[in-house]
């Protein structure tokens, strides 16, 4: 049985709609967290908001308020909030659909997996999901969720589908500014040869799993150490070491390179990504 839902409502693309569930696709516990303490009594701070001149305030006397203007604010209270009412709350609203390719990764925010909410809504999802598998499609749309408007990304994964969080144009800063100053230049063709043999050495399935988070690994090991009362452990810093040769630094990096798997290993895991897809 899935978890529960973190939002139900309607996926409507045109006429066609059908009630959908979403599911937060990622998790922030197994991350670490700290709690801030007195340096002395060790005992947990609690955060308190002060007025410069009237010292601590009550929550009640907290309002919301827009700076229009140095120091200048419009107050914005709840039932101003309650007149802004958008046609998607509760609906998905499917706008357009796009090649699967055109999507920049810059624009992705947060995952969510979507299935239907319940046995009635099955036979639609099904169809849109595989008219959408076949033309290679990702659908954009907009929905109200946590009180503000999002435009979404959906795409087919496996047996449902992954609706995407999207950052509007103005959250994203245009490349063009870091990359000006970055010459053109003619591209040695030996050394160039050389890259891409590293790179075909290097070359092997993605496998999510195998990466750990290294740092918070590491971290967690001087914690148990500090509760046990022993030393922690100080990693040693890495030395990078200086590039003098391009030319030589890569035959290096290739002789030093893991051995490529071979080649049925890599068609084979390609065909179970192939076979998972169609499941």
């Amino acid at each position: 049985m899935p978890p529960r839902a973190s939002w139900t409502g309607h996926l409507r693309c045109s006429l066609v709609s059908l009630p959908v569930r979403l599911y937060n696709a990622t998790s922030s516990s197994s991350k670490l967290s700290f709690n801030q303490l007195h340096a002395k009594t060790h005992r947990r701070l609690k955060q308190q908001m002060v007025e410069p001149e009237l010292g601590p305030v009550d929550r009640t006397d907290i309002v919301k308020g827009y700076e229009y203007e140095k120091e200048k604010y419009v107050i914005i209270d709840d039932a101003d909030l309650e007149k802004v009412r958008l046609e998607t709350t509760r609906i998905i609203e499917l706008v357009q659909f796009i090649g699967a390719e055109e999507l920049d990764p810059l624009y992705l925010d947060n995952p969510y997996y979507m299935a239907p909410d319940g046995p009635v809504a099955e036979d639609a999802f099904r169809i849109i999901r595989e008219a959408m598998r076949s033309k290679n499609r990702v659908a954009i749309g907009r929905v109200v969720m946590s009180g503000r408007e999002h435009i979404v990304a959906l795409r087919v994964q496996d047996r449902g589908f992954v609706l995407t969080t999207l950052r509007y144009a103005a959250e994203v800063r245009g490349a063009a500014g870091y990359f000006e100053d970055i010459k053109n230049g003619e591209v040695n063709k030996a050394q160039l040869q050389l890259a891409e043999q590293l790179i075909d050495s290097m070359t092997s399935p993605f496998d999510p799993p195998q990466f750990n988070d290294r740092y918070q690994d590491a971290l967690m090991e001087i914690i148990k150490a500090k509760i046990e009362g022993a030393e922690p452990v100080v990693a040693q810093e890495v030395e990078v070491g200086k590039v003098i040769n391009l030319m030589d630094a890569l035959k290096q990096s290739i002789a030093a390179a893991p051995k490529k798997p071979p080649a049925k290993s890599i068609k084979k895991e390609e065909k179970k990504v192939s076979k998972r897809k169609l499941a």
